[in-house]
């Protein structure tokens, strides 16, 4: 018999069953007496039965799958929630599909409607900001969405964060407190509103209460990635600038390295504060100190939050935001 065209029916047959008894077998269901367990799952073996879940789908208007975009797999702080998400999914009994959007705004809705495509029950984003494109897409396809580390300004769409305006201004106040005056803040591009609104106003408004001027120069965006910190120390260094603020822990490390390589001590001739509490704080030497986001706990709770969407739950509160604190590590006095 060719495995590819093995049904329930199939399977009935050959244990002398009704349908109904093999699929109550399949789906764990306890009423049914264990010698016939026994034999349904004796030929389940024997013939390499898969249960297809597409069928199953399709009766019940549910796949149980939920769609998970990241627009870097490789990138830790991501990596970090997506642990998160998977472990709930699998205690709910979902399965992932992982896309990767590449952090490109025409690849994250061709993904989307990929996703939407295989019918999946849920979604949660990972992305620097919800496009007009994007949030046009949520509405038209009824599918529950939640944000994971990603922002909704307006607040249309579920999300899990923490608050990025005052843990960065704690950031910057820690270094005001260790006698900095020219305190640089590093991010990717500011469309992005965890940087552009959040972040940065958080940073403004710690230089104000310090009754500090606002120095464009000391404001760079770059990239998330090691091999640009030589360059952005270069622009660290022409601001005048003797401490950072970084949201990223791989560009903080180059930022780090760079500062290093050129002989400087570190905390003692520059100081720097990173935001994501990733491993790699760990691994550098000094070890960085950090803003610690609870990263596996947004993923974990941005997945429950979905749950309840995909059930129909009531929600007491579709934008969470989860508590943080700074760890001052080897890179601030």
């Amino acid at each position: 018999m060719d495995k590819q065209t093995i049904t329930i029916y199939d399977v009935a047959r050959e244990a002398g069953v009704s349908m109904a008894t093999v699929s109550r077998v399949v789906n764990g269901n306890p009423n049914v007496k264990p010698t016939t367990r026994k034999k349904v799952l004796d030929v389940i073996d024997r013939l390499d039965y898969r249960p297809n879940a597409v069928a199953r789908g399709l009766a019940s208007k549910k796949t149980t799958t939920v769609g998970v975009i990241i627009p870097d797999v490789t990138n830790l702080y991501f990596s970090s929630l997506a642990r998160g998400i998977d472990d709930i999914a699998t205690m709910y009994k979902y399965n992932i599909i992982l896309a990767n959007s590449d952090e490109n705004e025409q690849k994250e809705v061709q993904v989307l409607n990929t996703l939407l495509a295989k019918q999946v029950d849920g979604v949660i984003f990972m992305g620097n900001k919800i496009t007009e494109e994007l949030r046009a897409e949520f509405s038209r396809s009824r599918t529950p969405v939640v944000l994971a580390g990603t922002v909704d300004p307006d607040e249309q769409v579920g999300s899990v964060n923490i608050d990025y305006e005052a843990a960065t201004k704690d950031s910057v106040e820690m270094l005001l407190a260790n006698g900095h005056q020219k305190i640089a803040f590093v991010s990717e591009s500011h469309e992005d509103p965890i940087n552009g609104q959040y972040r940065l106003s958080g940073y403004k408004q710690a230089l104000k209460a310090a009754s500090i001027a606002y120095d464009e120069e000391l404001v760079i965006q770059s990239e998330y990635t090691y091999k640009v910190g030589d360059a952005v120390f270069e622009q660290l260094t022409k601001a005048g600038a003797t401490a950072a603020v970084v949201a990223d822990d791989e560009l903080a490390v180059g930022v780090l390295n760079a500062a290093l390589d050129r002989g400087l001590s570190v905390p003692e001739d520059f100081e720097l504060i990173t935001s994501n509490n990733s491993k790699l704080t760990e691994m550098t030497r000094p070890q960085m100190s950090t803003v610690v986001q609870p990263l596996y706990d947004i993923g974990a709770v941005a997945m429950r939050l979905l749950t309840k969407l995909m059930n129909k739950e009531e929600t007491d509160e579709k934008t969470v935001k989860l508590p943080y604190h700074i760890e001052g590590k080897g890179t601030t006095k």
